[in-house]
């Protein structure tokens, strides 16, 4: 298989995953849901290493899975940044009272944020904001239906946002905050090739739009959760809805079939 077609071919298999979910319960759907996870950070990384090198896989990895273990080590103990909260014994081995997979899905999804914000932004401070909401937004869909699904539970969960009972809004807040700092460290990290998104990029843009149309749809309809299903879409709207629009126009405008054109480059030192 070529390097261009696995990410492809990674999507696929993810896709059909996320497909089964609503049609599963109980054990075999936390085994789906590992599973959905692990396959989600094989994209993600290996897209990175694929399309930009060695350098900015490491810096991902190290950021996003690193960073994302240590926040939820400091939450699990201190309830700082989240809120005081507790995983379950559902979503596999821990480590500090933090389920493996759980920094893995950090990575899953901040790697097409950070592209899909490089390609509508030329502008440093703006792709780490953009970034970051379309990375913290995503947790409008995931908390709700995992603490549905029992996999952690919040020790106080007040005050809460309007139909999200049972998650305090701190969560949200210390989602948005650790994806600022995620976002400000991977470029220094990742060096000047994470600065351009092109063609090589469709996949993860890919990801990034199925994640947000499939979530919307799975929680007003299969997973019975409207509140997260109109919080989601507002949120993830902020970076997905100018993402497909910029990429329509792209199609229409003849520019590679649906790829991306590369993004205006912001001149820094690596």
């Amino acid at each position: 298989m070529s390097r261009g077609r696995l990410p492809w071919a990674l999507l696929a298999v993810l896709v059909l995953a996320q497909i089964c979910y609503p049609l599963t319960g109980g054990a075999p759907r936390a085994g789906l849901t590992v599973a959905t996870v692990v396959l989600g950070w094989l994209l993600s990384v290996g897209h990175a290493l694929l399309s930009r090198g060695t350098r900015s896989a490491l810096a991902l990895v190290a950021v996003a899975t690193g960073g994302g273990f240590a926040i939820e080590a400091l939450g699990v103990a201190t309830g700082f940044p989240f809120g005081g909260y507790d995983y379950s014994g559902e979503l596999g081995p821990k480590l500090a009272g933090v389920p493996l997979i759980i920094p893995l899905a950090w990575t899953w999804m901040a790697w097409p944020a950070w592209l899909t914000a490089v390609r509508l932004t030329g502008s440093r401070p703006g792709r780490i904001a953009l970034a970051a909401v379309g990375l913290a937004a995503w947790d409008l869909f995931l908390d709700p239906q995992m603490v549905a699904e029992g996999y952690w539970r919040w020790r106080d969960a007040t005050p809460t946002l309007p139909g999200l009972p049972g998650i305090p809004v701190s969560n949200y807040l210390g989602w948005l905050l650790f994806a600022v700092l995620l976002m400000t460290a991977l470029r220094p990290l990742a060096g000047p090739a994470v600065d351009r998104a092109d063609g090589r990029d469709v996949p993860m843009f890919a990801l990034y739009l199925w994640t947000y149309a499939s979530s919307v749809l799975a929680h007003a309809v299969f997973l019975r959760l409207p509140a997260s299903a109109l919080w989601g879409a507002a949120g993830m709207a902020v970076a997905a809805v100018p993402l497909a629009v910029t990429l329509l126009r792209a199609r229409r405008d003849g520019v590679g079939r649906g790829a991306a054109a590369p993004a205006p480059r912001v001149d820094a030192p690596a």
